[in-house]
């Protein structure tokens, strides 16, 4: 199973809880939280593009714009981000730019369209795809657990 490691599950796991707090909090479910290279959880956002009337409060963006203001480049690079469901694209932009070079996802971007309405508005491309397209490299991991990944939008989009 591609380049896992031996917590990458446990914190996947734990990016699904911070998505089902999201959704208790009235927001989309999604969660990420970002790890060190030691193992050492650093941070945790959910979404919140409800709560903060925010098209731009996705899980991952919010915790960029966190882990940018309390950490150099050089200490993102060594990080990973755990998220709930695959990264959009605005999402990968702020984890590229933001220097992380390791993502692990849940869910994947094709699962959540299937189940969720007005897809005709999204813009998906597979977070593979584009962070092959930029010059440094970011490993993308995933999708994994699907089946427990996709329980905290169980109702959520009917």
């Amino acid at each position: 199973m591609e380049n896992l490691r031996k917590n990458d599950l446990e914190f996947l796991r734990k990016s699904i809880e911070v998505a089902r707090e999201a959704r208790e909090h009235g927001n989309h479910p999604f969660g990420a939280i970002l790890v060190d290279e030691a193992g050492e959880i650093l941070l945790t956002a959910e979404n919140t593009v409800e709560t903060e009337k925010d098209c731009t409060g996705h899980a991952e963006t919010n915790l960029m714009r966190k882990a940018t203001k309390e950490y150099d480049a050089e200490k993102l690079a060594e990080c990973t981000l755990y998220s709930s469901t695959e990264p959009c694209i605005m999402c990968c932009g702020a984890i590229f730019w933001g220097n992380v070079r390791r993502v692990v996802f849940g869910l994947s971007g094709t699962e959540l369209y299937k189940m969720s309405p007005g897809t005709e508005e999204m813009l998906y491309i597979h977070c593979s795809e584009v962070m092959s397209r930029g010059k440094k490299a970011v490993e993308v991991i995933g999708p994994l657990i699907e089946e427990e990944a996709i329980k905290v939008h169980d109702n959520f989009w009917s």
